[in-house]
């Protein structure tokens, strides 16, 4: 179970209030004990002092049965001065004055008398017979003070720390309340405050967020950097790195280390139009050329970082030209216009070599067989980019050596379901260059069928070839992108295209090939009634 950002600032808070308030309570006993014996000290030894000098204990102690006369006006002094005893102890520490009768005649113990039986004066803390107590000792003198001839001790006892803790218990308690009150009342705003500020999210909420965002930015396609607000870099994924060829760590690095002085002329713009950002700027960097964009970091509108993001201008240049299906159409008409060009070449050497009835033919063959085919398409085909593609590729074909054959009940009344123009060149372009490419050059037969029917509610496409087959392990690969039995750069992205436009249109592909001669695929989909 995971506690709450809340929960363990009320427990922390608890915890450091109880201790506080623990400490200064065991502060506050141990200094009122030590200012309460000071003050029972001084209290004791005024009174030892005026015991010492009373003339009849001073003539009394030492001698026979003394302790009948002392023990009378020790008493009376202990019951007047309200102290705990007063014991009159002769040079040999027998007892002549006790709040025990029993103990006089006995020896004193504590066995801190023996710097007052040097005639010293001073106060002490022992165990007596009575408990712990602060005694004062005072020599007492004889009459001539000459001679010591005893010692007056009175003693205080002294409470214990339970006492005291008992004593003040309630003061503790109060304090503590009133501490814990105040710390989970701060608290409670702390803990609301930084919750306001991290957006309602607990701490291992954001470390996993952080984790995930870094994960996803290192997945991207495209490089990605933030920056602070000074410039200074706080992250880069991998792709950007490989980019601006740097290994390191790159936190320590300012965007100037990497890209060149105009970078200072955008960090402006976006601070004169916080709103505004700045999209496929091209930069030169390493030699090559990169599309830049900026986008500002903004927290309660104030500009606090730069986000930005490079593609490679090539890599996004051929990319478009894969999904939008113009690099197929631009090749279909590459290959139209080359062979238009060898036609006119060979017409216009019958025409000087005035040979002009077999220029003549050559012109009506071509015209004829032309017309036939735009006619067609024409007349079944309602879209002009796949009619376009077409006749493209059949130039390309009769280029190649290869027999083209559109199949004669084709038709293309209307995109099937929201399928555009765009995608169905990429489906057929795709599929006819794969076709074309199976042929290896000791082929006898290069032929090619295609048959496309396609209404607003189905869609139909089969091309079958007489080429090199595909294995049942290639078959199971082939649209995965970025997988090709060519070993050229950009290949395995055509099929791996027409894979997800006819899985996007819940359409189906079907391969159908014995691995060694031939191939024949269909894709198939009806829209749900």
């Amino acid at each position: 179970m995971k506690i709450t950002v809340r929960v363990k600032i009320l427990i922390m808070s608890f915890i450091i209030v109880l201790i506080s308030v623990m400490t200064s309570g065991w502060n506050m006993v141990h200094n009122i004990t030590d200012a309460f014996e000071t003050e029972i000290g001084e209290r004791a030894i005024a009174i030892a002092r005026t015991v010492a000098q009373m003339a009849d204990i001073r003539e009394l102690v030492g001698t026979e049965d003394g302790e009948l006369g002392i023990q009378p006006i020790a008493e009376r002094t202990r019951k007047a001065t309200n102290v705990d005893y007063i014991v009159i102890i002769d040079m040999n520490s027998i007892r002549y004055s006790h709040p025990d009768e029993m103990l006089i005649g006995q020896k004193f113990v504590g066995g801190d008398e023996k710097g007052a039986l040097d005639n010293a004066e001073y106060i002490s803390r022992a165990q007596g017979t009575l408990g712990n107590a602060m005694r004062a000792f005072v020599p007492i003198m004889d009459e001539e003070n000459t001679t010591q001839v005893g010692v007056a001790v009175v003693g205080i006892l002294t409470p214990t720390f339970q006492t005291l803790i008992a004593t003040y218990s309630k003061d503790v308690l109060k304090s503590l309340i009133w501490g814990l009150l105040i710390g989970l009342a701060g608290s409670l705003l702390l803990a609301h405050n930084i919750k306001r500020q991290t957006f309602g999210l607990e701490p291992y909420e954001i470390a996993k967020l952080v984790e995930e965002r870094s994960a996803v930015m290192q997945a991207m396609d495209i490089a990605i950097i933030a920056l602070d607000e000074e410039g200074k870099i706080s992250f880069m994924n991998r792709l950007a790195m490989k980019f601006v060829e740097v290994q390191e760590d790159v936190r320590p690095l300012h965007i100037q280390d990497i890209f060149p002085a105009s970078w200072e002329e955008m960090i402006q713009q976006l601070k004169e139009e916080p709103n505004e950002h700045i999209v496929n700027q091209q930069i030169v960097l390493y030699d090559k050329i990169y599309l830049l964009s900026l986008y500002p970091i903004l927290v309660k509108g104030n500009l606090v970082g730069t986000l930005l993001t490079m593609v490679d201008r090539t890599e996004a240049n051929r990319l478009a030209e894969e999904l939008t299906g113009v690099k197929t159409l631009v090749d279909a008409l590459r290959a139209q216009n080359h062979e238009y060009m060898n036609k006119l070449h060979s017409i216009a050497g019958l025409i000087q070599l005035e040979r002009t009835d077999e220029a003549l033919e050559i012109i009506m063959d071509e015209t004829v067989d032309e017309e036939s085919m735009i006619l067609f398409l024409k007349e079944r085909f309602n879209d002009y980019s796949v009619s376009g593609l077409l006749i493209g590729k059949r130039s390309r074909a009769r280029e190649l050596g290869i027999t083209f054959t559109i199949n004669c009940e084709s038709y293309l009344k209307t995109s099937y379901d929201h399928l555009s123009s765009g995608d169905l060149v990429t489906i057929v372009g795709n599929l006819i260059e794969n076709a074309f490419e199976s042929f290896t050059t000791e082929s006898d037969l290069k032929a090619v069928e295609l048959l496309i029917q396609i209404d607003q509610d189905h869609l139909y496409i089969r091309i079958s070839d007489q080429g090199q087959g595909i294995s049942k392990e290639v078959q199971e690969q082939m649209f995965t992108y970025g997988f090709s039995t060519k070993q050229k750069e950009g290949r395995g992205i055509g099929l791996a295209l027409v894979h997800q436009i006819v899985r996007a249109h819940d359409g189906e592909i079907f391969v159908y090939s014995d691995g060694e001669t031939g191939t024949e695929i269909e894709i198939r989909a009806s829209k749900r009634g």
